[in-house]
């Protein structure tokens, strides 16, 4: 199956690479030193237990990307107004747009780029890929996940055709009737740990593993959770337990995509992650007193 993956960073070249291995015709809309080590030498995925590379189609223009079936949208949350214009021309000849961001308002603000809201479907993946130069994804080994399901909630085939060719590259896939629940569940960990580990420029270790920043990660969780409700999303009642179990079993070790990007100095998705909770709680009046300090304090962290 042909399928176009908008952004060819850890999560778009790592979940490419698997597809491309397993035979599909896989195009990546990729840029700069980046294209051009792909073009040259496909992509190289490296973790704890070897390396492989596989070739793969890579382009920067959007016209050789007709004729996919799906488009995986796999940029930072910033990036995406910058690729909604290639994911609405694709889908105005009939693709099926998926975006697999961070956040929970990714097929929002692609509607409101011009993609069609019947073109798309709602996406949500758990993976620790991330570019460690052009071309070349480091992996970490722990359980990885794409969810995907139709915004009004049906299992439908373009579903399940999807399932099945994720599942095809060794991709743990599965199809859900509520995939804004996934969305809001993936959101209630990440923005909380981002918020945590921001503030603090800690591992999970640091802030998690003293008492003060257990509290702070608890308030974090507990604010999310009560703005998703107030906004009417379904979340379950031990929706904060089981997030803050999931989090106490995290490896020590590990620093959230978003630390890193604060250590690097680049731009980050602040606004996608706390920032949109600070957001959401004035619209809803619910306080989000951590949230809102985040948004704050890491707006100015250089």
């Amino acid at each position: 199956m042909r399928i176009a993956i908008l952004g060819a960073g850890g999560v778009g070249g790592y979940f490419g690479a698997l597809l491309a291995r397993a035979g599909h015709d896989i195009v990546l809309y990729a840029r700069g030193d980046n294209l051009n080590a792909i073009r040259a030498h496909g992509i190289t995925i490296r973790d704890a237990n070897g390396s492989f590379s596989v070739p793969i189609g890579a382009t920067n223009d959007p016209a050789e990307l007709a004729g996919a079936s799906f488009a995986i949208v796999a940029v930072k949350s910033y990036s995406l107004t910058e690729i909604a214009p290639v994911a609405r021309e694709l889908a105005l000849t009939g693709t099926t747009i998926v975006p697999l961001l961070n956040g929970v308002e990714a097929t929002q603000d692609l509607e409101r780029g011009g993609v069609p809201r019947a073109q798309l479907l709602g996406g949500q993946t758990n993976v620790s890929a991330f570019k460690v130069e052009p071309g070349v994804i480091h992996r970490a080994l722990w359980k990885e996940r794409i969810v995907v399901g139709e915004l009004n909630g049906q299992i439908s085939e373009r579903v399940m055709v999807l399932v099945d060719v994720l599942r095809s590259g060794g991709i743990d896939a599965i199809a859900t009737t509520n995939i804004t629940v996934e969305l809001w569940r993936k959101f209630n960990m990440l923005c909380a740990m981002a918020a945590a580990c921001g503030m603090a420029r800690s591992n999970v270790t640091g802030i998690r593993d003293t008492a003060l920043g257990h509290l702070l990660i608890e308030r974090a969780v507990a604010e999310i959770a009560a703005v998703g409700r107030a906004k009417g999303v379904p979340l379950p009642d031990a929706q904060e337990a089981d997030i803050m179990r999931g989090i106490d079993a995290l490896p020590g070790t590990m620093k959230p995509s978003f630390l890193l990007d604060v250590e690097r100095g680049g731009r980050t998705e602040l606004d996608a992650l706390s920032g949109a909770v600070s957001r959401f709680g004035r619209d809803v009046g619910v306080p989000t007193p951590v949230h809102d300090t985040a948004a704050a304090v890491l707006a100015h962290r250089n």
